[in-house]
């Protein structure tokens, strides 16, 4: 999960130049002007919370979910599950969402 970690951090600070990340107790917020991003792990996996909005986007079991009205870690109601580098990769259109909704 560290590699997946930092590539998932590369990706995010990638997307503009003023992305920055603040480590919260139970998660990484990645933010602009507010956060767009909050990443949390497990153990065979990572958990993105976007801020894109879940009705907006086609949502595919075992890999996005709507989390609106559950208690969950972050700050956004679009969970993403990452497993590998492709599934960042298939993940980089919402996270450009999630940035140009923030």
């Amino acid at each position: 999960m560290t590699e997946l970690t930092a590539v998932v951090e590369e990706v995010l600070r990638g997307l503009v130049e003023d992305v920055t990340k603040v480590a919260r107790k139970q998660y990484d917020a990645y933010q602009g002007l507010r956060n767009f991003a909050c990443v949390t792990g497990r153990q065979d996996k990572l958990l993105v919370y976007l801020k894109a909005a879940p009705a907006d986007v086609e949502l595919v079991p075992g890999c996005t979910r709507d989390v609106t009205g559950l208690g969950h870690h972050g700050t956004e109601d679009l969970e993403v599950h990452l497993r590998s580098e492709e599934d960042v990769e298939r993940a980089l259109g919402l996270f450009r969402l999630s940035h140009a909704a923030a």
